[in-house]
């Protein structure tokens, strides 16, 4: 008999059919046996004669009978089980019971024992409805005319400079992981025009927060013949519509199981950063630099909500000193750069770019640069760029607002972080 799986059990009321998966949870009671068989799709529970010998919870199990109506087992239906083969043994208790798995209980043991916490309903959940975004992020780019590119993670420079980066012995030279895809993905604009990435970044930061990786996924965007960094905007606002649209309808039953506050998505507005700079400090009595700590993005995310009940905010015109050496300058000590906020938190850099050689060269000096470290990225530009601007979301950012996750690391399989290297 063809394997059947949970999610089309319903529909098979009265019919004899093959499970296969894993056993989350079994109960004896006397002279009856329950087990609870977990696959891809989905739980359901199969009633299992008193004297078979059970195995330990997460063996693999193959499981035949009969699928019958009961209004008192989870769903309004079971499996009287009439065949029952262990495919494979667990050989040990697992370390995490993972029916009675919650976010908040004991969190650095779900992420040591991530291997096994990951087959948890909540965690699959997260993960599933994370992949529906990049689904959307990847169609909606596709059918806007973009190409899809690869760029090194292995480089000479880093594309933001700073100290962030991870120094690594490449034969006999010293190299870097990349900590963005940003001066590749400019390059491959005088290629295509539009251009997108789905990959790793690398942040060598010393923070241990609840919002911070040093390794994570970045959706990175970059469009030419532009007219300011309002059409990067206003392109950036229909994108994530299409994400949000994809992971609602595209992962449902997680998003259902999770019990997601869906955002509102109707509106997102633009607040100079002047302006966001003022409210922080007259209005809500927060003094703040240049650029913004995550107290003031919690702050302004807040404020924006009670105002408009919004739950995405763009702060543009962000000055100079806060924004990379490839900024577009306004002249007046504003950058042509913004930042996204989605519930008070950042999930997206991006702006204008400097497309012209000479400008280029003089920011990269204004920034302590040296540009004769960035000249694989300069010479492009002598050979007419466009206008051009991007951005880019984090995956695990966004997954983890939408979702109302309490830590970025519930967002990412593996995560790596400043203390965690493994699994």
């Amino acid at each position: 008999m063809s394997r059947t799986l949970v999610k089309e059990v319903p529909n098979k009321i009265g019919e004899k059919v093959t499970l296969q998966g894993w056993l989350h949870w079994k109960r004896d009671l006397g002279g009856i046996q329950f087990v609870l068989l977990r696959d891809r799709t989905g739980i359901v529970q199969v009633v299992v004669e008193k004297g078979v010998d059970l195995p330990l919870a997460e063996s693999c199990l193959r499981v035949s009978g009969e699928v019958v109506q009961n209004t008192k087992a989870p769903g309004g239906y079971e499996v009287l089980a009439n065949g029952l083969e262990v495919l494979t043994p667990a050989l040990e208790p697992s370390p995490i019971e993972i029916p009675k798995e919650e976010w908040r209980v004991n969190p650095e043991t779900l992420l040591e024992y991530r291997y096994v916490s990951l087959r948890g309903e909540k965690a699959r959940a997260a993960l599933k409805v994370q992949a529906a975004l990049v689904r959307g992020f990847r169609n909606f780019l596709d059918a806007q005319g973009f190409t899809e590119i690869y760029t090194p993670k292995i480089v000479s420079a880093g594309a933001e400079g700073g100290s962030n980066l991870f120094a690594i012995d490449y034969f006999e030279q010293r190299a870097y992981l990349a900590q963005s895809p940003q001066l590749y993905k400019q390059i491959m604009v005088g290629v295509y025009e539009r251009v997108y990435e789905v990959a790793p970044v690398f942040r060598a930061e010393q923070h241990a927060t609840s919002r911070h990786l040093n390794e994570y996924l970045s959706l990175d965007v970059e469009m030419g013949f532009i007219e300011s960094e309002h059409d990067v905007i206003d392109f950036e606002e229909a994108l994530l519509r299409a994400m949000l649209d994809e992971a609602r309808e595209g992962a449902a039953d997680a998003v259902g199981m999770l019990e997601v506050e869906w955002p509102n998505t109707a509106e997102m507005p633009r607040l100079e950063h002047p302006e966001a700079r003022r409210i922080l400090r007259e209005e809500l009595g927060m003094p703040v630099g240049a650029d913004f700590n995550e107290e003031a993005e919690r702050a302004l995310g807040q404020w924006a909500k009670e105002k408009w009940g919004v739950d995405f905010l763009f702060v543009t015109k962000y000055p100079e000193a806060a924004r990379p050496f490839y900024a577009y300058p306004e002249g007046d000590g504003s950058t042509r750069g913004f930042d996204l906020l989605f519930r008070g938190l950042e999930i997206t850099s991006g702006g204008q770019r400097i497309h012209q050689y000479d400008m280029l060269v003089e920011a990269l000096k204004k920034k302590g640069n040296d540009p004769a470290n960035f000249t694989g990225y300069l010479e492009v530009f002598k050979y007419g760029m466009p206008p051009h601007g991007g951005f880019a979301i984090g995956a695990e950012r966004i997954t983890q607002k939408l979702l109302g996750l309490p830590n970025v690391r519930y967002a990412r399989a593996f995560p790596r972080d400043r203390h965690r290297l493994t699994p």
